[in-house]
């Protein structure tokens, strides 16, 4: 029986990398190293999947996240430390293409007849979730002719809607994944660092909103915001299978004052450092906003503080 005094063997287990949150130790890169020894026809694209069921590697709605693994693999090739197979097939990323060069949306002939009216002669107002419906390419591309920051494709999580009065789409919303790093945010939730790894996608990002400009209704954009605050969780949770507790987007002082989410209960938290995700100057390279939340539950900061 070991006394006290016995000197114990402390194993260190060294950190080869870390990516995407996940921590790559040595005995991580040999089990990769055999992967690949049992594999040898094995395509990179197939090699990632396999260790994605190897590591039970997978989004919250099941999805295998080979992309993540391949570049892993990827960077661990790079620096030395595995030996993957040669290039099979180049596989070009739309969304990796600059501005420019992608796709405009299609045209649609949209009914710019002036809408001018009150509230309660309109309602009630119907939205409708249209990502991957014939709908979406309309979305697009009314974002694409009347947002100032035009269209551009969301990556991540992401679901659109169109909102329509009188039988007419009257205003666009588009929702995304959230940003890792914002400073008045994780202030404000209070999250650990871990915390905010595991759960920020129980975060959903406001990109895009839009009144088309032939639609006067005052008090309009604030019953939206309102509406759709109590909508988007049940919708997210039917696409992606978890709810979202907790709403944010920015607003550019210098082009608005954000009085529709305002007058919608959103709370403003602070203000961006202008800094990209990056950046590695620590100075501003592009506009600081205003950072705007709305939790959705009123114990959102245990739901997103909780690590399991």
């Amino acid at each position: 029986m070991r006394s006290y005094n016995d000197p114990v063997t402390v194993l260190r287990v060294e950190a080869i990398l870390k990516h995407r949150g996940r921590t790559i130790t040595d005995s991580d890169v040999a089990f990769i190293r055999e992967l690949i020894a049992k594999h040898p026809t094995a395509s990179r694209w197939r090699l990632s999947k396999k260790l994605c069921e190897a590591w039970n590697w997978v989004q919250p709605n099941g999805t295998l996240r080979d992309m993540v693994c391949r570049s892993l693999m990827l960077e661990l090739h790079r620096a030395g430390h595995i030996e993957l197979p040669p290039v099979r097939l180049v596989i070009k990323n739309p969304l990796a293409r600059r501005k420019a060069e992608r796709r405009k949306p299609i045209p649609w002939l949209v009914d710019t007849t002036p809408l001018c009216a009150r509230l309660a002669e309109i309602r009630p107002l119907e939205f409708r979730q249209v990502r991957r419906t014939w709908e979406e390419p309309l979305l697009n591309h009314l974002l694409e002719r009347y947002h100032y920051l035009n269209y551009t494709q969301p990556v991540g999580e992401h679901l659109k809607f169109l909102v329509y009065a009188v039988g007419r789409p009257i205003a666009c919303l588009a929702w995304s994944s959230a940003p890792r790093h914002i400073g008045a945010r994780d202030r404000f939730i209070g999250w650990s660092a871990e915390a905010r790894r595991k759960n920020i996608r129980f975060l959903a990002y406001n990109t895009r909103f839009l009144i088309l400009p032939f639609v006067q209704v005052e008090h309009l954009a604030s019953h939206i915001l309102g509406q759709m605050a109590r909508l988007l969780s049940q919708d997210w949770e039917r696409v992606y299978r978890h709810p979202v507790y907790y709403l944010e987007t920015f607003v550019d002082p210098e082009r608005f004052r954000g009085t529709s989410y305002r007058a919608a209960n959103w709370i403003l938290l602070g203000r961006t450092t202008g800094r990209g995700k990056d950046d590695h100057t620590n100075k501003p390279n592009r506009p600081i906003k205003e950072v705007l939340g709305y939790p959705l539950s009123k114990d959102f900061r245990q739901l997103l503080s909780e690590v399991r």
